[in-house]
């Protein structure tokens, strides 16, 4: 049994879910589980857990501020466990070529981050998961007038992207949530 923590920023709620989809997995294994948000977690708690997701909204191309200040605070050296997972309002990483350039552009330092803190050895990366989540209204107002000006362009993928995150999403976290746990499992058995 690992003694696992969820931390996560949310502001609309897509990242909350989410984060409740991972908790949900990690406790039907019978772990240990806290489920907490980032404003009541301090670097300091992180080494009293054996295994850390730690979950962001996306804000300006990035994780969020307070989830960075984590990041940047673990300490070199620690061999964190952690595994990340971000929300986004930006098209899928997996669509046509437009719809990659514009998460490369728009939503993928949110792994970048989590490999930058991997590659200083601040922590042991074991995972990222990333999915769509409905935009607050001030976002969708950027992404029409910056990203999508075009109406017909913008109508369909508001329309879409406000279902999210969706089942499949929160399934897919799930999944993501057991590979991770397995991982840990494969790559840290006898060792703890």
């Amino acid at each position: 049994m690992l003694t696992v923590l969820v931390a996560h920023f949310s502001q609309t709620g897509n990242t909350e879910k989410t984060a409740r989809a991972i908790y949900d997995e990690v406790v039907s294994g019978g772990h240990d589980v806290r489920l907490k948000r980032i404003a009541d977690v301090t670097v300091d708690d992180l080494p009293e857990y054996d295994l850390v997701f730690l979950g962001s909204a996306c804000h300006s191309a990035d994780l969020a501020p307070p989830v960075l200040e984590i990041l940047e605070a673990i300490p070199i050296g620690s061999r964190l466990k952690l595994a990340g997972f971000a929300t986004h309002s930006c098209p899928r990483a997996e669509g046509n070529e437009r719809d990659q350039s514009l998460h490369e552009r728009w939503a993928s330092g949110c792994l970048r981050s989590f490999e930058e803190a991997y590659e200083d050895t601040r922590l042991e990366l074991l995972g990222y998961f990333g999915c769509q989540g409905a935009a607050s209204p001030s976002i969708e107002e950027f992404i029409h007038s910056t990203i999508l000006p075009d109406e017909d362009e913008w109508q369909s993928f508001v329309s879409e992207v406000r279902k999210h995150p969706d089942a499949t999403d929160l399934r897919d976290a799930k999944e993501f949530a057991q590979s991770v746990l397995t991982r840990y499992s494969s790559e840290h058995e006898g060792s703890d």
